[in-house]
């Protein structure tokens, strides 16, 4: 989507604190963060919700989660960590490119 903010942070268009990246993800901090670490797990692929999830892009959600575990330590998260996906507007989403809030390094009230 060519006015996608999150598209042009993957492609390289806007400057981001990236903390990871692969051909298929980008991880970088949220510009206004709800907790001591406040990352963004954003898809290369642009789809706005989970309603337009086929095979192939839940299968990149899956190897995204997986991701994300796989480098908690190296994110801070070793305590542990909260995954948040808004999905429309009555549940906060402000872009409409999926992705996955990541919250820690201090306790998350509820």
């Amino acid at each position: 989507m060519e006015n996608c903010i999150f598209c042009k942070i993957a492609a390289g268009e806007i400057a981001s604190a990236k903390v990871y990246e692969d051909e298929e993800i980008v991880i970088f901090k949220d510009i206004e963060p709800k907790a001591k670490i406040h990352l963004l797990c954003v898809p290369k692929e642009h789809f706005a919700t989970v309603a337009e999830l086929d095979e192939g892009r839940a299968a990149l959600l899956g190897r995204a989660l997986q991701k994300i575990g796989a480098l908690r330590d190296a994110l801070g998260l070793s305590e542990g960590f909260r995954l948040v996906v808004n999905q429309g507007e009555n549940a906060g989403q402000t872009v409409h490119h999926l992705h996955i809030h990541i919250l820690g390094g201090e306790p998350l009230a509820w």
